[in-house]
């Protein structure tokens, strides 16, 4: 540890004797500092043992003596040695009195000691300290790469917390407490997850410091480039001590050369997986098995469910997909590194850490601008990409933008029919229904389905099942389906409008009673040779006959959808 004036009084060759401050001979001593100036509070900087001869000093003067040791005291002086026996037989009454009421520790010097063997007692005893604190760091490195050679970041971490004498925790990519220790721990660190989320939002390496009425903690974020990987929590009782220090960035190093590690044995099983999701989409589940070997474990063989994300409302749909690049190469795709703001980086970062603790495997293939992901049906990281996805639709909602086009959106009060719903930080996912690897062609196309619907509708996430158990007249928002419809009825929207009947109004009483005449004529409030009338006029108009099934299906839908769209 370092000196203290303890330390010093104990030096059996100093010989020192205390005259004043007994009770505070325990304080660090930072230096030993000469200086016969009747002022020297300038040059100090705090922690210092000033020796004087009092040369320049009126020792005898009680006022004097009292403004002097005020000063001293204030600078952060933390005592005073006197040598006896050179311009004073013995340390002067006022300077004694004034160390007295100030509590400054105040050491009579025998003549036969000089100051120097002062400063050098001082000095060795920091040498000595800085020497054990840097064999101590040394140790602690030793021991906490011994830790994490053999038990990986769980033994790296209850090694930090014995050499802290505090405890430790680690944080995954998401921000999700990973590992702590001591046990007790888990709580305290995880109300921290706001702090550590804050700290991720800066470019690492950044570091930060809450104090609490618990204990002191540090926050360092682990990594290399702008998004960090993960962050490292350590707390203690107070201020880290030089060894401890050491022990500390030891600890993020050895993380830091972990997680970049991971990093590029991360981007080898992207490329793995790229290719063993492009054997199963071209019909060859026996291959991906054999590639794949035990790397995604039973992935391959369970219920699955195939996710495909895109980072915004765009046209990437009618880019290169897997299924149709299969046939041409069986190379994987090249991970795409995404700057920290991208919502792909971060749903990899959320289904890629829920996964891992969960012990489950997942499957993450990067293309382009969007993300492809094959994950247990049921588990957990579907369940984070759905969480996330819904998070990320609550806050499009809390901007203004709600979802829903078409009817849902006209309903809502939300964006018209057809617009982009987008916001910096969009996200829209497609999730296919569960699948094995046979029909790994058929999961693509429905997550493929499914994107499109959610892109359509202005959703941050669509199942296929909501396609499935729901209607089909949503899809019919799209300005293409609408202008279709438009065209469609327009002849008679014109011919109504000059008065010259009702056509629409009846053809959409004929097909909903599906053709019987004297049903929809008694809605319409006509006889059935009017509502026959008029039914030729539609084929007239139209140029088309009713006796079609198609016709007929596509007159009513085009009358669903002017409906819906609030153009009929």
């Amino acid at each position: 540890m370092r000196p203290t004036l303890a330390s010093l009084v104990q030096h059996s060759a100093l010989k020192l004797t205390v005259r004043a401050g007994e009770d505070r001979l325990d304080t660090p001593v930072r230096w030993a500092h000469v200086s016969e100036l009747a002022d020297p509070v300038p040059y100090m900087e705090g922690g210092e043992l000033l020796l004087v001869t009092a040369l320049k000093l009126d020792a005898e003067d009680p006022e004097a003596m009292r403004r002097y040791v005020k000063r001293l005291s204030k600078a952060g002086v933390v005592g005073l040695g006197f040598a006896v026996g050179v311009h004073y037989d013995d340390i002067p009454d006022a300077l004694l009195t004034a160390a007295r009421e100030a509590d400054l520790p105040l050491l009579a010097v025998p003549r036969r000691t000089p100051f120097l063997a002062i400063s050098k007692a001082v000095s060795e005893a920091i040498a000595r300290e800085q020497y054990r604190s840097v064999t101590a760091g040394f140790a602690a490195q030793r021991e906490l790469t011994r830790q994490t050679l053999s038990d990986g970041p769980d033994g790296l971490i209850a090694a930090l917390a014995a050499q802290v004498d505090g405890w430790a925790a680690l944080y995954d990519a998401s921000g999700a407490l990973v590992s702590t220790a001591p046990d007790w721990a888990s709580r305290r660190a995880g109300r921290l997850t706001a702090d550590v989320e804050r700290l991720r939002e800066r470019p690492a390496p950044a570091s930060a410091v809450v104090a609490g009425t618990e204990d002191r903690v540090e926050l360092h974020s682990l990594g290399t480039g702008r998004r960090p990987r993960a962050a490292l929590a350590v707390g203690t009782a107070s201020t880290l001590g030089t060894a401890e220090r050491y022990a500390v960035h030891s600890a993020i190093a050895l993380l830091t050369l972990t997680t970049e590690r991971s990093r590029s044995l991360h981007a080898a099983e992207q490329r793995i997986g790229g290719a063993v999701l492009r054997m199963l989409l071209a019909g060859e589940p026996d291959h991906a098995r054999a590639v794949a070997g035990g790397l995604y474990g039973d992935l391959l063989d369970a219920p699955f469910r195939l996710i495909i994300a895109e980072s915004a409302y765009t046209s990437s749909s009618a880019s290169a997909s897997v299924s149709a690049s299969a046939s041409a190469s069986a190379s994987a795709p090249a991970p795409v590194a995404g700057s920290g703001d991208d919502p792909l980086d971060a749903l990899t970062d959320v289904v890629e850490s829920a996964a891992a603790r969960a012990g489950e495997a997942v499957l993450v293939v990067p293309e382009g601008d969007r993300l492809l992901l094959l994950a247990v049906d049921g588990g957990a990281a579907v369940e984070a990409c759905t969480r996330y996805a819904e998070s990320v639709e609550a806050t499009r909602i809390g901007a203004g933008a709600l979802p829903g086009s078409g009817a849902e959106g006209a309903a809502s009060g939300g964006a018209a029919p057809g617009a982009v719903v987008s916001e910096g930080g969009d996200l829209v996912v497609g999730l296919s229904a569960p699948a094995g690897p046979i029909a790994a062609a058929t999961a693509y196309k429905q997550a493929e389905q499914a994107l499109s619907v959610a892109r359509r509708r202005g959703r941050a996430l669509v199942e296929h099942e909501e396609l499935a158990a729901g209607s089909v007249l949503p899809l019919l928002a799209d300005d293409a389906v609408r202008a279709f419809a438009d065209g469609l009825l327009r002849a008679l929207y014109e011919h109504d409008a000059k008065g010259r009947g009702d056509l629409v109004a009846s053809l959409r009483a004929w097909l909903s009673r599906h053709g019987q005449w004297d049903a929809a004529a008694a809605d319409l409030g006509v006889h059935r040779h009017t509502l026959r009338y008029r039914m030729r006029r539609v084929e007239e108009i139209l140029g088309r006959s009713l006796d079609d099934p198609d016709v007929r299906m596509e007159l009513w839908l085009a009358l669903k959808t002017t409906t819906a769209s609030g153009t009929g």
